[in-house]
């Protein structure tokens, strides 16, 4: 009975002395409240635990009360990161968990004061500048995405596929409808998918929306200058110029005749060296909307602009032959009529347009003379 006795007891000692072996942790607990800047608690956030020695990761989340808690976390240094709606909040690095609980609160709050005095900054100044730094962040992300749009619509167009490259444009003006390039490139491609439109109501209708395009480019661009004159440098001014030149050409298209020119005028006033361009772009609008003396006006102006511009000379001299009146059975051209055509070809003696310009002047009985050979043989009257 004795002996039965001793054995019992050792059984029990050693019991005893194995069930703490048993029992023993070797993870630890951690725990937190989330409180964000004005001290409310941040609801429904990730609180994540990076094991930076092993990479071993613990993805907790807030309750309503901004309160985090988690057992079975293995000892180690940790990256602790707080985040919301997939956008970092702060982070904290080389948190150490033990085999004790710790605890670790996010506190918004104290975070920016203690960072603003680290900073030689007052809380409202460290708040702006984050406000700041967030607004470049955002500013980035837009710019991110309408260069993609650009990308993608320029893909499009150079497939022929204009209807796309307008839609596509279309997006990138909701996305930030404040940016005159993107107006621009939507007058673009509106133009061009109205030019292979084969419906007459549907070019129409796309003409009209590229002339308000380019007009918001044009409303935008000088919006610019008048906030702020430093912007208005001789390149910005250039890419002015050739808004007003490409409304001018919408609105022509448009049957704006007068509106275009207007605009071509405009682009000329701002842009000198491409004067010669703007002013020969209206002189083609007023030639083919039968307004012959004021296309006459803006090849002279062309001309004025760029003296060796030699199709601003032949049609000039279309213009003024279409003034021609018929004399008996002889045709008289206005005066200046034969010298256009003639300059035309000292030009440019073998241009697209050399055959044309001698009939022109065979046609009025006019001599072919240029600085490239001696006076021609008068051509036979027609």
């Amino acid at each position: 009975m004795k002996k039965h006795f001793v054995v019992s007891v050792l059984m029990s000692l050693i019991v005893l002395l194995v069930a703490p072996s048993a029992l023993a942790q070797n993870t630890g607990t951690v725990k937190g409240v989330c409180k964000d800047v004005d001290g409310k608690p941040i609801a429904g956030a990730q609180v994540e635990w990076l094991n930076v020695e092993n990479g071993r990761k613990y993805e907790l989340k807030t309750n309503n009360k901004g309160e985090y808690f988690s057992l079975g976390v293995s000892p180690g240094k940790y990256k602790v990161t707080l985040s919301k709606d997939g956008k970092e909040i702060f982070h904290y690095n080389g948190f150490a968990v033990t085999l004790e609980e710790a605890t670790l609160d996010f506190d918004m709050k104290k975070e920016q004061a203690a960072e603003a005095q680290g900073a030689g900054l007052t809380p409202e100044q460290l708040k702006q500048r984050q406000e700041q730094e967030a607004k470049v962040a955002k500013e980035n992300t837009t710019i991110k995405s309408l260069n993609e749009k650009l990308a993608a619509a320029k893909q499009a167009a150079d497939a022929g596929d204009f209807n796309t490259a307008k839609n596509t444009m279309a997006e990138a003006t909701q996305v930030d409808p404040n940016r005159d390039l993107l107006w621009a490139k939507l007058g673009d491609y509106t133009a061009s998918a109205a030019s292979k439109e084969t419906d007459a109501e549907a070019k129409k209708k796309d003409y009209a929306d590229a002339v308000g395009d380019y007009q918001k480019a044009v409303d935008l661009k000088q919006k610019t200058f008048d906030a702020d004159p430093a912007k208005k440098t001789p390149d910005a001014t250039k890419v002015l110029a050739q808004y007003y030149n490409n409304l001018g050409q919408a609105q022509s298209k448009a049957l704006q005749v007068d509106d275009a020119a207007k605009s071509y005028t405009m682009a000329a006033q701002l842009d000198p060296a491409g004067a010669a361009q703007y002013y020969f772009n209206l002189g083609a609008v007023m030639t083919n909307a039968g307004k012959v003396d004021d296309g006459i006006a803006a090849f002279d102006k062309a001309i004025a602009a760029d003296p060796n511009r030699a199709e601003a000379y032949y049609w000039k001299g279309v213009n003024l032959i279409g003034k021609a009146t018929l004399q008996g059975d002889k045709m008289v051209a206005p005066e200046g009529t034969a010298e256009a055509f003639n300059k035309y070809l000292e030009l440019q003696p073998n241009g697209p347009f050399a055959e044309p310009a001698k009939q022109m002047l065979a046609s009025i009985g006019a001599s072919i003379e240029t600085s490239y050979g001696s006076s021609k043989k008068k051509p036979t009257k027609k």
